[in-house]
């Protein structure tokens, strides 16, 4: 077996991992080994916005894991594709900017996260930030990830969407990322000059060429090597080969939601009796390992449309064509878009204090995965409730490192995340059915005009709702019995060990999920060096003077 030494291993090279991958390797006294068990994200399906759901569903650049049957949803398997290349889901998602609210973070602290409250998370998402209309008291403008509106809502479906929360009594928001995520306005993607801004071609496609960067693809990490109580070593294989990488310093483990936990149970670190029934040495118990799992859930409300505007009339092989076209001369148009360009965050209900359900809106009648369209024109809505009470776990099955482990959301298991999605459909097509849609409106398509009691509804959610691709939560930071790592993103009770991606987030936040894990390997990465931490902002959040007793306000 080979053996390597460098000062720090990072094992994944996803959103997190191409982040800490470049802070690290910035001093050029330290060598950083980065492991991947993907390839090249050179592909044109993974740079141009307008062709996200190819990759997505594509194995050879995304993990195709399924959940084990769902029992709140009809025993439905639910697809959670997580990235395999360079860049992670970064190189496969929908490229949607949203960091969450200031009170997500807020929460974190209030679960032990010390330290990972808003005013302190705010300079590592400006320090990430590109935005495209330059720094603010909320933005960054010199940061490695691009942040714009695509094709400022040409559409006017897009701005159609806007006017109607207006009517229905909501407030609008031109930046849900700055003091007032509530209400509806544009929305924010991480596209570049045209092009896919993923974590790999940000943060490391321009420090590829350092001498103490080392990066490995086609790496499968099968198990973290401990001396007593110190992480010394990650094993890993390349074809077939057996390499072992000692660390001098620290291994980071950011194999995401899935990969992260599921490393960790591998190496003997997790819970007594999991690590046991999958025949693994128990080496330090850590029940928390793979608990805690949450996600959001997500379905699409779809109307007809009147009028012949919809990307429902660009999905022929000739207007795909001179979309593609175009986008390969100008980087620009259809094809320089993820096409959801105007959104919105509400409440569910009164007493909720800041907002639980997200929109995403799309001018197009389709399937986000590409896999089938509304023969007509057509638009639809994404919406689903984002402050999730069901809890599920990642669970080691075999101590085979390629046998995928089980994963279990129990989505909706709790009753209050039903009530939200009943809240979802009805107030969704509230909001439809104002005046500004009259001219575009048609039939509704999904849920159907049919859809109307509680049982009615519950039954279409079960059959409906699909992933929104944000699996999260499963190594939570914090200071309880079921923490897997500290304020500092140290593993429990370890030495020489650190988990930073999304499974670290004590709970989910109300938005997607790449911007906050980039912010959070930002932080990490100045942890990790012993660096100064950012001082924390003071910046003015817009809650709803109101909440307890209105379900929405016009003035915020």
């Amino acid at each position: 077996m080979a053996v390597e030494t460098y000062n720090y291993i990072i094992v994944g090279a996803g959103s997190a991992g191409c982040v800490l991958a470049n802070r690290l390797s910035a001093d050029s006294s330290n060598s950083v080994l980065l492991l991947e068990t993907g390839g090249s994200d050179k592909s044109i399906f993974i740079k141009m916005p307008t062709a996200l759901s190819i990759p997505m569903n594509s194995p050879k650049y995304a993990w195709q894991f399924h959940t084990q049957a769902e029992p709140y949803l009809d025993n439905r398997k639910m697809h959670c594709p997580r990235g395999k290349v360079l860049g992670g889901s970064s190189s496969i998602n929908g490229m949607v900017y949203v960091r969450g609210h200031a009170k997500d973070f807020d929460q974190w602290q209030q679960h032990g996260a010390k330290g990972w409250d808003y005013q302190s998370c705010l300079p590592y998402f400006q320090k990430a930030e590109s935005y495209y209309l330059g720094k603010d008291s909320y933005h960054g403008s010199d940061g490695p990830l691009g942040v714009n509106n695509g094709n400022e809502m040409v559409n006017p479906l897009y701005k159609a969407f806007i006017k109607a929360g207006q009517q229905a009594g909501y407030s609008s928001t031109n930046d849900y990322n700055a003091a007032q995520q509530e209400g509806f306005g544009p929305m924010y993607m991480t596209v570049k000059d045209g092009v896919r801004s993923s974590a790999s071609r940000e943060y490391l496609d321009p420090i590829k060429s350092r001498s103490n960067l080392t990066i490995v693809t086609g790496a499968l990490a099968e198990k973290v090597a401990l001396e007593g109580k110190k992480a010394v070593a990650v094993e890993y294989s390349v074809s077939g080969r057996k390499i072992t990488a000692k660390a001098s310093k620290e291994i980071v483990l950011s194999a995401g939601p899935i990969g992260s936990p599921h490393l960790l149970q591998l190496s003997g670190i997790g819970d007594s009796d999991t690590l046991k029934a999958a025949g693994i040495d128990v080496i330090h118990h850590l029940p928390g390992v793979g608990q805690n799992l949450q996600d959001h859930l997500e379905f699409y409300f779809q109307y007809k449309c009147k009028q012949p505007i919809t990307l429902n009339g660009k999905l022929g092989l000739i207007s795909k064509g001179l979309i593609g076209a175009r986008w390969l001369l100008t980087r620009s148009g259809l094809g320089a878009t993820n096409h959801f360009e105007s959104c919105a965050f509400i409440r569910s209900k009164p007493e909720v204090e800041w907002p639980d359900i997200q929109y995403h809106f799309l001018p197009a009648a389709m399937r986000y995965d590409g896999k089938s369209a509304f023969a007509g024109h057509g638009f639809q809505v994404h919406v689903g409730h984002n402050k999730p009470k069901s809890r599920g776990a990642v669970t080691i099955q075999s101590a085979d490192p390629s046998v995928a482990p089980k994963i279990q959301f129990n989505y909706l298991q709790h009753q209050d995340d039903i009530e939200g999605f009943r809240a979802c459909v009805r107030l969704t097509r509230e909001i439809i059915e104002q005046s500004a849609f009259d001219e575009y409106r048609d039939d509704e398509i999904q849920p159907g005009k049919e859809i109307q009691t509680d049982e009615q509804i519950d039954a279409f959610v079960r059959q409906s709702v699909e992933s929104a691709y944000h699996p999260s939560c499963s190594c939570k930071m914090g200071e309880d019995d079921m923490a897997v790592v500290n304020s500092h993103t140290q593993v429990r009770g370890l030495k020489g060990l650190r988990v930073v991606d999304s499974s670290i987030f004590p709970t989910i936040p109300n938005g997607n999920l790449n911007a906050p894990t980039i912010m959070v390997a930002e932080k990490a990465a100045d942890l990790i060096l012993g660096k100064p931490i950012l001082p924390q902002s003071q910046v003015k959040v817009a809650i709803a003077n109101d909440w307890q007793s209105e379900q929405r306000s016009s003035n915020i």
